[in-house]
């Protein structure tokens, strides 16, 4: 891909990004004067893949929440069967689960079927766990 159709890919999304967040005119222009530049075309790509990511989790706080409670989830989970894991381990585990490559890529609507899929999986392993301690110590009270 050439450098102008990524850099005009990126405008479209800055600007897209920018109505999202329910910029106004005057604070998009307050955004770019921080940056020392009069127009959005006058931005760099890394200035632009920058400010989108930033522009992108104010619009949406819901995603970066419920990433945090995925993570959560998971991890309870893999404390509970015992298993060793770092963050690398449970984002692999989501996205595994989604079918994406990467964690950011995840829906948000995946994101809460996860959640509440991790969440189960440790009721389960807790109810589980109490149904075998019910009947070891029924056995041991037969011998």
């Amino acid at each position: 891909m050439s450098t102008d159709t990524l850099k005009k890919q990126l405008l479209r999304k800055f600007h897209s990004t920018c109505a999202k967040a329910g910029m106004s005119g005057e604070e998009k222009t307050a955004l770019l004067s921080s940056f020392d530049v009069e127009s959005s075309a006058d931005l760099s790509e890394s200035q632009l893949k920058y400010i989108i990511r930033i522009l992108e989790k104010q619009a949406n706080p819901e995603g970066d929440r419920q990433r945090k409670r995925v993570i959560a989830s998971i991890g309870g989970w893999l404390r509970k069967c015992s298993i060793e894991h770092d963050i690398n381990t449970i984002k692999s585990i989501a996205c595994r689960a989604a079918g994406t490559k990467s964690f950011n890529q995840i829906p948000l609507s995946k994101l809460r079927a996860i959640y509440y899929e991790f969440r189960n999986k440790q009721q389960v392993n807790a109810a589980s766990n109490e149904a075998k301690e019910e009947i070891l110590n029924t056995l041991i009270l037969c011998n």
